[in-house]
């Protein structure tokens, strides 16, 4: 959300902007002393006296996407052309892409550092923001997480956290500590939440449930996709007069279309044969890892590997000794997100009894290293099998018989301590995840909002087959609600209309009508970017934006307008340059317009005078015709930019209406300093509303 301030004191920091120049200049020296000696409460003072004082944190937000709107173009901070440099690392390799910021940009993010280091995140997190939108600081999204993890947002830390590593754009160090501070927010999320309520659903027939069993859902590279094993009629044999394929275990993958999951495809051979094939995942670089084993030896079971080339298969080759030892059995293998890391189950020599789960390092050859026991925190003297690692949390997941559960295998949880390698003690998922049979292959989406795991909690023919399951948690709600009120009284607006639309324009725009209170309130869909707009006769509308898209927790949003009245005199825009003794718009001037334009698009009730003023230097005729012109190429661009012709009005007034009135002006030293700066304050283009249709709140909620 943008901070919103009044217009008219937008217009009135416009006008004196210069007699503060020098001023900030001493300001700014002042931080930059103070935040050397870590003084960072009294640097954070002048910063924001710097910025307080200059038009760059007066913002509205437009329909579609958010701009910032600065009337001055002409400001202490000038914005150089941006360079791009590389940064290199400790072995010459070039990491990331650091653009060197403005002067605003620096004292921006300075001010939102001293804040956070002494210990206002409130403050922090509101500076640290703006940093994240203008893309300028690559580590600003870091301390911006760390912000609202201090006031407790661990939900928006969690999602900052998680777009700047999967940017991979900033310090190496700050990477790696930004992967832990994700565990941490979800740690505090799992503390401080209550049980959530959770909705298991079996899954369908005609896709996942067909056949004697199914099991091992896994996603294939985006959660829209799944590969899982089942036994059902069709698969893959060698002799069907002798092999009934509904008891042999192939590997099938299905995809997401909209809301449908898709029919599901054998992978056909050379992956599946007439023997079992099941477990599956696939790596970052799309090699498949799976389980093969045989009936004719229900003592082996082998972890295969099979390389993928346009989406073909070469044939599958048995991982080595490290990892599959003969007479034993390893199945199960899952692959860390990164790719670094293969955790599988096995009853191999060594363990702690039964099925254990192991961890092999993958290098970035792609060759798997020796595999170690996670120990005895995870293994029990029972069974632990179908491991997945969740890498935004670094949380295991696994099931196991050898923990206190319901019954049969349970599925558990156990968060990885990164600094010292440790696993915390696992923690039963419960009901309904888990039941008195046995439950497994659990698997969850990066975001924790949905996912799948196996369960034989049905009975079946055979007493004992695994269906699968997919378990959403509970629905999200949002909420949005908020004042309006007078910015320069703080009175409440009553019947104020509060416009909320799309910006997709997938659905309607719906519309709110502020209480005796200047009180909205209204529910939200999720998955939505809205726009915010609040109107009411005699005031200049302001806009806001809200976002539900992306959020995985229920959340209350709070959006106030603070209306500022629509002034009866003219309103000067400053920047807009000309061509000399011509009407020609200069590329700056465009720049300024379309801010104009912006407020214009949110205040669509309002007519608007644009006009055009001389100095009154030159012939009075002359200067009648320049200025006349000059006011019509304006209109002429905004009107080309979707302003409504009958919603503006070019006017030049040549010299007639002078801030400064020439007999002042005839008192001063000619060509002095003063002279020539009194003529360049007539020299000016403003904007006056001279008409507003009234708002009509009963055809809008028609």
């Amino acid at each position: 959300m943008f901070k919103k301030n009044s217009f008219l004191t937008l217009l009135f920091v416009l006008t004196s902007v210069f007699a503060f120049s020098q001023s900030k200049k001493v300001w700014i020296e002042l931080a930059d002393n103070a935040y050397a000696k870590k003084d960072f409460a009294t640097a954070a003072v002048y910063y924001a006296k710097v910025l307080d004082d200059t038009t760059v944190l007066k913002n509205y937000v437009l329909p579609y996407e958010a701009q910032i709107v600065n009337l001055k173009i002409k400001s202490l901070f000038k914005v150089p052309e941006l360079k791009v440099t590389k940064r290199k690392d400790s072995t010459n390799t070039v990491k990331e892409t650091v653009i060197n910021s403005s002067k605003y940009d620096f004292i921006m993010y300075r001010l939102a550092q001293s804040y956070r280091q002494n210990f206002d995140y409130k403050h922090a997190a509101q500076q640290y923001k703006k940093c994240v939108e203008r893309k300028v600081y690559p580590d600003a999204p870091y301390y911006y997480g760390i912000s609202l993890m201090s006031l407790k947002k661990y939900q928006d830390a969690l999602k900052t956290f998680d777009d700047y590593t999967i940017g991979g754009v900033g310090t190496d160090s700050l990477l790696k500590l930004a992967a832990k501070k994700q565990s941490s927010c979800y740690f505090a999320l799992d503390t401080l939440a209550g049980r959530k309520l959770i909705k298991i659903k079996l899954m369908d027939t005609l896709v996942f449930n067909r056949g004697t069993s199914s099991f091992a859902p896994m996603y294939y590279l985006n959660s829209n996709k799944l590969i899982f094993t089942s036994a059902r009629k069709g698969g893959v044999v060698t002799d069907p007069e002798k092999q009934d394929s509904r008891y042999y275990c192939d590997l099938y993958q299905t995809t997401l279309d909209d809301t449908i999951w898709q029919r599901p495809i054998n992978f056909g051979r050379p992956v599946n044969t007439a023997l079992h094939e099941g477990a599956g995942v696939f790596t970052p670089d799309e090699v498949m890892l799976f389980t093969r084993w045989s009936d004719n030896n229900r003592n082996e079971a082998f972890i295969y590997m099979a390389r993928t080339v346009d989406g073909k298969f070469y044939e599958a080759m048995k991982l080595g000794t490290n990892i599959n030892v003969p007479g034993y059995k390893s199945q199960q293998p899952y692959v860390s997100f990164d790719g670094t890391k293969l955790f599988f189950s096995s009853n191999r020599p060594g363990g702690k009894g039964g099925f254990d789960l192991w961890m092999a390092p993958i290098n970035e050859n792609g060759f798997i290293g020796d595999p170690q026991n996670l120990g005895g925190a995870i293994n029990t003297a029972g069974d632990e099998i179908s491991p997945f690692y969740h890498t935004i949390s670094n949380t295991l997941y696994f099931s196991s018989n050898g923990l206190p559960g319901l019954g049969g295998l349970d599925v558990f949880k156990s968060s990885l301590n990164v600094d010292d390698s440790v696993y915390s003690l696992p923690k039963n998922l419960n009901t309904p995840i888990n039941s008195s049979k046995d439950d497994a292959y659990f698997i969850m989406e990066r975001l924790g909002g949905n996912g799948f795991f196996a369960s034989d909690r049905v009975d079946c023919e055979s007493g004992h087959c695994y269906k699968i399951y997919e378990f959403i948690n509970e629905p999200i709600k949002f909420n949005l609600e908020g004042l309006v009120t007078d910015n320069e009284t703080g009175d409440p607006i009553p019947s104020a209309l509060v416009t909320i639309k799309d910006v997709h324009d997938g659905d309607e725009p719906f519309f709110i009508i502020t209480d005796d209170k200047g009180y909205y309130s209204t529910p939200l869909k999720p998955h939505m970017e809205y726009f915010l707009k609040a109107q009411k006769t005699g005031y200049f509308g302001r806009a806001d934006a809200v976002a539900t898209k992306g959020k995985t927790e229920s959340e209350l949003f709070t959006r106030d307008f603070q209306l500022s009245k629509i002034p009866e005199g003219d309103i000067e825009i400053e920047g807009i340059e000309y061509d000399f003794n011509k009407y020609t718009l200069r590329p700056k001037s465009m720049e300024v317009l379309d801010k104009i334009i912006e407020i214009l698009k949110i205040n669509d009730n309002l007519k608007i005078e644009l006009s055009a003023h001389t100095d009154a230097r030159g012939n009075d005729n002359y200067n009648l015709i320049l200025s006349q012109g000059r006011a019509q190429s304006c209109v002429d661009y905004m009107i080309s930019k979707g302003i409504k012709k009958n919603k503006i009005v070019a006017t030049g007034y040549g010299e007639t209406k002078p801030i400064i009135p020439e007999e002042v002006i005839n008192k001063m030293v000619p060509k002095s300093p003063e002279f020539e700066t009194a003529h360049q304050k007539n020299r000016r283009t403003a904007f006056r509303v001279i008409g507003e249709s009234k708002i009509n709140i009963i055809n809008k909620t028609q």
